[in-house]
């Protein structure tokens, strides 16, 4: 531990900054009911020539654009201190992860080597992961070879099409998958309090192990998310509605005690992510926001820390992002 006159002269220290941005192209387009994502642009940010972070924000999703983030990175000086970092706004959660997250790798004093993986991310099995599936009738043809890579958790996205078309696949996707694999489904919102009732019906009903519905209601109907919480069997798990720390402790204290999915890339502040986690001992899932290895590796170690031990990690996404060999871009 370092002492309060150390940790005191640190925040005073000045680190040497810079920053590169990066474009790295989805194999497969990522189809939500926000739209097509085809590639995914973020910020490389290093301190001190070896503290690497990473800013990847998704704006639609709660946080910063990424032109605010840019914005906040040319305007700082050569040199930040600690007192600097620790003093982004709010309103800039993906870099307040990403700054932190560097500083954390300056202050371990190692010189991390990245490596790349298009399939099996490490350090974890793909058993701890969950795999994403595309949307629509594709899940049908991909869950298999994700299956045979060791992957025993899937998340299909739903609210894109019609639920009548997306029932039909449901019912085939669960039929399907062999009797040991779990299915997470994400409706991003996407869904109607009648719908969300609906898919919430036949996942009770059903055989199939659906571990929780996902977002299934805008983030503005959070007491009809509580209705729906308590009056069906199958677990809901807030996303959206929980995006950075604030909504996460705004959502706390409103009486949320169901699942909270946590993407640490867009959450904010990853200490005091980590306090609020470690002080009230919530359900967390951890997800990825298709960043590279940099923020991968400081996302994956909140995760390690704070998940529960029966939730598989939603990092499972490699497989949609083209290969990207220059993670760790000289600065």
């Amino acid at each position: 531990m370092f002492s309060r006159r150390g940790a005191e002269a640190r925040r005073g220290r000045g680190y040497r900054f810079d920053f590169r941005c990066y474009d790295r192209r989805f194999l497969q387009p990522l189809v939500t009911r926000y739209g097509i994502w085809s590639n995914r642009e973020g910020i490389i940010i290093c301190l001190a020539g070896y503290g690497y972070g990473e800013i990847a924000p998704i704006s639609w999703f709660g946080s910063e654009t990424l032109e605010q983030a840019l914005d906040f990175c040319r305007q700082l000086p050569a040199k930040i201190t600690e007192e600097m970092i620790f003093s982004i706004p709010d309103s800039l959660p993906a870099c307040q992860f990403g700054f932190e997250s560097a500083l954390e790798a300056v202050g371990s004093g190692e010189r991390t080597s990245l490596t790349y993986s298009p399939l099996r991310p490490a350090p974890c099995a793909p058993a701890s992961y969950s795999g994403l599936l595309p949307a629509g009738e594709a899940a049908l043809n991909q869950w298999e070879g994700l299956w045979k890579l060791g992957y025993r958790t899937f998340k299909w996205k739903i609210g894109v099409d019609a639920i009548a078309h997306e029932l039909e696949i449901f019912d085939l996707l669960t039929r399907t998958l062999p009797p040991a694999a779990k299915l997470r489904l994400d409706a991003n919102g996407g869904l109607s309090y009648e719908e969300a009732q609906v898919w919430l019906g036949i996942c009770d009903d059903i055989q199939a192990n659906i571990e929780f519905l996902e977002q299934p209601l805008p983030v503005e109907q959070f007491s009809a998310m509580l209705e729906l919480s308590a009056g069906f069997k199958t677990a809901i798990a807030l996303d959206e509605s929980v995006a950075t720390l604030e909504q996460l402790k705004h959502c706390f204290e409103k009486g949320w005690r169901g699942i909270f999915v946590i993407k640490p890339g867009i959450a904010g502040s990853p200490s005091r992510l980590r306090q609020f986690c470690q002080q009230h001992q919530i359900d967390a899932v951890f997800s990825s926001v298709f960043e590279t290895e940099i923020g991968r590796q400081a996302a994956l170690q909140l995760a390690a820390e704070l998940s529960q031990p029966n939730r598989a990690v939603g990092f499972g996404i490699n497989h949609f992002l083209a290969p990207y060999t220059n993670e760790k871009p000289r600065l």
